[in-house]
């Protein structure tokens, strides 16, 4: 028997933050019919995974077809302002016209420095999502002739999905996570289920918005055990248990984030090493590749080459790397970091100064910095977990990662943190 999805949002419409609290909005119900798990495969495929269509040369963020969060690049001491010649800051194209409210942290972002306003997509874009994927994990049950592993893959895509687009929201509209707090905390709101309810929705706890993160992300690390994807644009088992670890670690279960990270490991956790890579500014491979061995998975957008772009016009508005990052990869006199050549480029135009270089652009984009998991993180993640219970083994796994990023016979010495 046909199961009917209110596709356009049958359950939730759209989270709009407003200024007195939070409501749905209801959207039309334009209806299609699913008959298998292959066909809410479809349905994840269009609407629960992040667009990956967006214009990766130009910044995008006044459009539904905006970047993701792009100014989470800017608003940390990663990134200078970088101005030359003569611009026009009121460019369609300029990264700094429409990002720098984001960077010097305005009291109103949302405005290019000219006073237009911006829109933020972000909010609507990732409730969208969850709207889908709760019809989703609703309806999976509906099909138990279905090969068991289409049922368990689809629902644990779903069940990873919905957790990090909540795991965004909370993290870029809500307080950080403190244990004491957490449960008087607000949060944002949560809708987990597929129908539609009449009722005011106002924001959740934090404590409450992560401990459902967590069983989403505990549930898709179970339906997805075993299960082998065709491709790191499908979320697997080690990205479930890896983001995992990493929101064990916001909350402060140091115990819990290092047992993810020692399942992951066990599963299998490459590292891509830097020695004899050829990954260097001078046009060898880029890091970011889909055949990069450490990358597990990855959807969304990439905005670092529209806001770090290494232009040879003397006439430019765009980010570049900043001194203080530049010069950590120095900070050990005696280790040669080759992370330097790998991910960063020398400016075109200014000898000294450094633009970001780490994958390819336009059409040929293949990783997208909306979203990244990969083996890197597991390695870190676990040795920030073993230094907060004060085990030994956390340089152990800090000298595991630095063989594959520094020239294995210059290694910083670490035995003495």
């Amino acid at each position: 028997m046909k199961k009917l999805i209110y596709t356009m949002v049958l359950c939730v419409g759209s989270l709009i933050l407003a200024s007195c609290g939070d409501f749905l909005e209801e959207y039309s119900n334009d209806k299609v019919y699913a008959s298998s798990c292959e066909d809410l495969n479809e349905v994840l495929i269009g609407n629960g995974y992040l667009k990956n269509d967006v214009n990766n040369q130009v910044i995008i963020i006044n459009s539904s077809g905006a970047h993701y969060w792009p100014y989470l690049h800017l608003m940390d001491d990663d990134a200078e302002e970088y101005l030359t010649g003569k611009t026009d800051l009121n460019a369609y194209q300029a990264s700094v016209a429409a990002m720098r409210n984001f960077y010097i942290w305005a009291k109103e972002p949302w405005k290019k420095i000219n006073g237009d306003d911006l829109y933020d997509w972000d909010w609507k874009r990732l409730y969208q999502c969850i709207s889908y994927l709760n019809v989703i994990n609703a309806y999976v049950d509906e099909f138990p002739n279905d090969p068991e592993e289409d049922q368990r893959r689809v629902r644990g895509e779903a069940q990873f999905l919905r957790a990090f687009c909540y795991y965004m929201l909370v993290n870029l509209y809500a307080a950080p996570y403190v244990k004491e707090t957490a449960d008087e905390d607000l949060g944002v709101p949560l809708k987990i289920t597929e129908y539609i309810e009449d009722k005011y929705y106002s924001r959740d706890a934090i404590g409450v918005v992560y401990k459902q993160i967590v069983k989403d992300l505990k549930d898709a690390c179970e339906n997805l055990k075993g299960i082998t994807q065709p491709t790191i644009y499908r979320v697997n088992e080690k990205a479930a248990h890896t983001l995992l670890s990493r929101v064990y670690l916001y909350m402060g279960e140091w115990e819990l984030a290092l047992a993810e990270c020692e399942k992951i490991i066990e599963l299998g956790c490459p590292l891509t090493d830097l020695n004899g890579a050829n990954i260097s500014a001078e046009g060898g491979p880029y890091f970011y590749t889909k055949t990069t061995p450490e990358m597990f998975f990855t959807q969304g957008s990439t905005s670092w080459y529209p806001l770090f772009e290494n232009q040879a016009s003397a006439v430019a508005q765009r980010y570049r790397v900043s001194d203080e990052l530049i010069g950590l990869y120095s900070k050990y006199e005696e280790a040669e970091d080759l992370r330097l050549n790998a991910f960063m480029a020398s400016s075109k135009i200014d000898n000294g100064l450094y633009c970001v270089r780490k994958g390819a652009v336009g059409g040929y984009v293949e990783i997208f910095d909306a979203c990244i998991i990969r083996g890197a993180e597991v390695y870190l993640n676990k040795a920030e977990a073993e230094a907060m219970l004060d085990k030994s083994e956390a340089i152990n796994t800090l000298k595991t990662f630095m063989k594959h990023r520094y020239t294995r016979d210059k290694l910083p010495a670490i035995d003495h943190l």
